[in-house]
């Protein structure tokens, strides 16, 4: 009898910018992840509430557009999956003017994003998550 196949790692990416995400999204592609976008949160919202589809890594913009701004989505996404790893991006200064007006953390990550470094963050936040899940 044949092993079942491990599912990859994935990633939902957000972002308004339909040429940034999509390569960034080409990007993780290549990196083996599969990936699903969204252009705005509301979209991502959808994709998090279909019951088959499972992602363990969100990349969101921090001026994502959608009923609930990026810091919104991030709180509603963790109450929902605790253990979602999100990694919101933005300038430093949009960064910390969002993050002092809404919550205690600010993006991991800088726009425009470096491929290599996003390749790595979202490879560090699931080997995070897995190694959580199994002693956990």
């Amino acid at each position: 009898m044949a092993k079942p196949e491990q599912q990859p790692d994935s990633v939902l990416v957000i972002d308004g910018d339909v040429l940034v995400r999509h390569a960034i999204a080409d990007y993780l592609r290549n990196c083996g992840y599969v990936v699903i976008e969204a252009a705005t949160t509301d979209e991502a919202v959808i994709v998090l509430e279909r019951e088959p589809l499972i992602v363990h890594a969100v990349l969101c913009d921090a001026q994502a557009p959608g009923m609930l701004n990026p810091f919104e989505f991030r709180t509603w996404a963790k109450g929902r999956r605790s253990s979602l790893e999100i990694a919101l991006a933005g300038t430093i200064e949009s960064a910390a003017h969002k993050a002092a007006e809404l919550c205690e953390e600010g993006p991991e990550l800088a726009r425009p994003y470096d491929p290599q470094s996003v390749a790595e963050y979202v490879r560090r936040i699931i080997g995070t998550r897995a190694s959580n899940v199994r002693t956990g």
